[in-house]
């Protein structure tokens, strides 16, 4: 397609306007930045790794019946997807204990949760720190309408069903995960984003070793490794 004028850029990707109103280019970057963008630097090929991941789960998404705006690859580093208009929300979604939820509730990382998914809201607003929300802020705000909360709601446990068993059957643990949704220009609530390990924390099943963003967080090293690790088995 015709890329056109940058509309958006950014900490990991890049969205362009084509020639159809209604299709965007996604492009993703290899910069990476933490706590709340305190932390910054590159992680090598992260743009190319993620844009295949991405797309790769979208796909899968899509062939189980979550809505994505997924339309295809356009290269290396880069997919199609349909123009959304974005919630100003966050979906966290936890089956494990770890990061800031341990912290919270006082669990140890890895304790496996008693009912999982838990579903957090946050609210996307850089100078508040995007802060974690209950449904009734969420109300007064007015960033979302309910019956959209709640269909996004369902679409984020549905995708962590198939997701969940997805890498599983690759011996990967599913931690948690954050994901965005949008409605498109008929109003259908659809996920948007990407979904990587940027977005994800992936463990190892038996090891337990962090395969994911966390390794840029805390200084583990062998960042590009775990990222191309998690590419190489979801492409089995």
């Amino acid at each position: 397609m015709i890329t056109g004028e940058k509309l958006y850029e950014g900490k990991a990707k890049v969205v362009y306007a084509t020639d159809d109103p209604e299709v965007y280019i996604q492009d993703f970057k290899d910069s990476a930045t933490a706590f709340d963008g305190k932390k910054k630097g590159t992680i090598g090929e992260k743009g190319r790794t993620n844009n295949a991941i991405s797309s790769r789960l979208f796909t899968l998404l899509e062939q189980n019946g979550v809505k994505t705006h997924f339309l295809g690859v356009e290269s290396e580093t880069a997919m199609r997807i349909r123009r959304l208009d974005m919630f100003k929300v966050e979906f966290v979604v936890r089956n494990v204990a770890a990061g800031s939820l341990s912290k919270r509730i006082g669990y140890p990382e890895g304790t496996p949760l008693k009912n999982p998914p838990i579903v957090e809201y946050y609210y996307k607003d850089d100078e508040l720190g995007d802060p974690l929300l209950c449904t009734s802020h969420l109300d007064e705000l007015e960033v979302v309408e309910p019956a959209h909360l709640e269909e996004a709601t369902i679409m984020a446990r549905q995708v962590n069903e198939v997701l969940r068993a997805f890498f599983a059957e690759r011996g990967l643990t599913l931690v948690d995960f954050k994901l965005e949704f949008g409605a498109d220009a008929e109003g259908t609530v659809r996920l948007g984003d990407e979904i990587s390990p940027d977005t994800c924390r992936f463990w190892d099943a038996a090891t337990g070793e962090k395969l994911d963003k966390d390794r840029f967080r805390r200084d583990l090293g062998g960042v590009e490794e775990a990222y191309a690790e998690v590419l190489r088995r979801i492409s089995s």
